[in-house]
């Protein structure tokens, strides 16, 4: 057996590192190390995997007495998500509530979305004026909160509506610069010190929001209606196999869950989406034309079955993963990886944006070419985007689906134009990978002609 690969740098600076560069932190350490290395944080302790063969083995045996998907381990996401969130879950606990969320997620339930999504992405814009400045990750983030507000959440105007809508925001915003992520990775600095500490505002705007969300629960409970199709609805009814169904509080847990995993991250890669499709016209101009042809510009299903967009839409999930690790894994029995001897106690984690960026699977890496996904079919271990194992975002088809009705209804609906010819550049956002400045535009106005636009 060969020795495990240690990162050498002093731990304390590859936390900072981590933090502040991740991109920079994960290459370099990919140049020296390879396929996996043992991180050391002084906080934390794991093994960066990113070898398929080696993925495989941590993400198939992860419900077996080999290796255990602890929620534990995610304790600090706590203080965003709360304590009864499924991320937060073990075992039995972990499997039982998935089986509880997962029907709204899948099947024909899902098919109830997308013209919802259509018809918010529409009346976002219907806000806009032609000429106006903006960034796009702002414009996609009002869409995907008022998606999540309405579709999850089950509101749909009012002013409870809209203080949601703006403190949710306001929360969010909170830790989205690489300076303001240390607060998820210190949770001591979250603490309230006072009047103008980040801790005391946190907890004053998670206040207001709980106040919110629970208020809102206690009616919907107390009228629940058998025909309502959003989640938070569905599952107040659902029950388990026993017939116990969600408390209160796990209930307002799973819908911070929900909105931290699925508000954020698919925010951000409609932005991404934005930034290739106007820095690549060609690749615009063909997505334009495959809806066209087929007919799917006020088609929102139509518009998920098309394989061009769905490559686009992979190749912008591949290039800079919102989620750039898996959740951590705990070995409990000796287990060989690649060669190597892992002893139980260890902490493994699959590195998302490493695995992306194989030069054996993505040649030319860093271009984008939504090509390489009509050109070759990628297995879960090479191509994980929203995870893996028994820990795969529950989410991760609406997320889809958001992601192609969104980004096709802008581009063929709307015309836009890059502020400058800056590309945008990948920067920390809470614990996802996000982007600095959002990408600067100019709304020109609503499209002349919903036919194709070739050059």
């Amino acid at each position: 057996m060969t020795p495990l690969p240690v990162t050498q740098t002093y731990p304390y600076v590859q936390l900072a590192n981590w933090i502040f560069r991740p991109l920079d932190y994960m290459d370099a350490n990919y140049r020296r190390y390879g396929d996996l290395f043992f991180a050391r944080w002084g906080v934390l302790e794991w093994i960066f995997i990113n070898h398929p063969q080696a993925l495989k083995t941590m993400l198939s045996q992860d419900l077996g007495p080999a290796i255990s998907a602890l929620g534990d381990v995610n304790e600090i996401l706590k203080p965003l998500l709360g304590e009864n969130s499924i991320i937060l879950q073990t075992g039995k606990q972990h499997r039982q509530r998935r089986k509880l969320m997962m029907p709204p997620f899948h099947g024909e339930r899902l098919k109830v979305y997308a013209e919802l999504i259509r018809q918010i992405t529409l009346e976002v814009m219907d806000d806009l004026q032609p000429g106006q400045a903006l960034q796009a990750r702002q414009l996609t983030q009002k869409i995907t909160m008022r998606v999540i507000l309405q579709a999850v959440f089950g509101l749909h105007e009012g002013d409870r509506y809209q203080r949601l809508e703006h403190l949710l925001t306001q929360r969010l915003d909170m830790v989205s610069k690489p300076l303001a992520s240390t607060i998820v990775f210190f949770p001591i600095l979250s603490k309230d010190y006072g009047k103008w500490s980040p801790g005391a505002k946190i907890a004053h705007l998670s206040a207001e929001i709980d106040d919110l969300l629970y208020a809102e629960i206690r009616e919907r409970r107390a009228s629940v209606d058998a025909t309502s199709s959003d989640v938070l609805s569905l599952l107040i009814m659902a029950r388990d196999e026993v017939g116990q169904g969600l408390s209160d509080e796990e209930l307002h847990d799973e819908l911070m869950t929900l909105l931290m995993a699925g508000h954020e991250t698919t925010a951000t890669a409609i932005a991404w989406g934005m930034h290739w499709t106007h820095h690549q016209p060609d690749i615009r101009h063909k997505i334009c034309d495959e809806i066209a042809t087929a007919h799917a510009s006020d088609d929102a299903i139509a518009m998920t079955k098309l394989p061009y967009l769905e490559a686009t839409c992979h190749e912008i999930l591949r290039i800079y993963p919102v989620a750039m690790l898996t959740f951590p894994r705990l070995v409990q029995q000796p287990l060989e990886l690649l060669g190597h001897t892992i002893a139980p106690g260890t902490l493994l984690v699959g590195c998302i944006y490493l695995l992306h960026h194989r030069e054996d699977l993505y040649p030319q890496s860093s271009e984008f070419r939504p090509e390489r996904f009509l050109e070759r079919q990628y297995s879960a271990f090479e191509f994980m985007p929203f995870g893996g194992g028994a820990r795969r975002c529950i989410g991760y088809a609406l997320a889809m689906y958001e992601l192609k009705i969104i980004l096709g209804t802008l581009l063929t609906h709307y015309d836009f134009a890059l502020a400058s010819d800056r590309p945008a550049i990948p920067e920390r956002r809470g614990v996802t990978l996000g982007m600095k400045n959002g990408v600067e535009m100019i709304f020109q106005g609503p499209r002349q002609v919903a036919t194709p636009a070739r050059v």
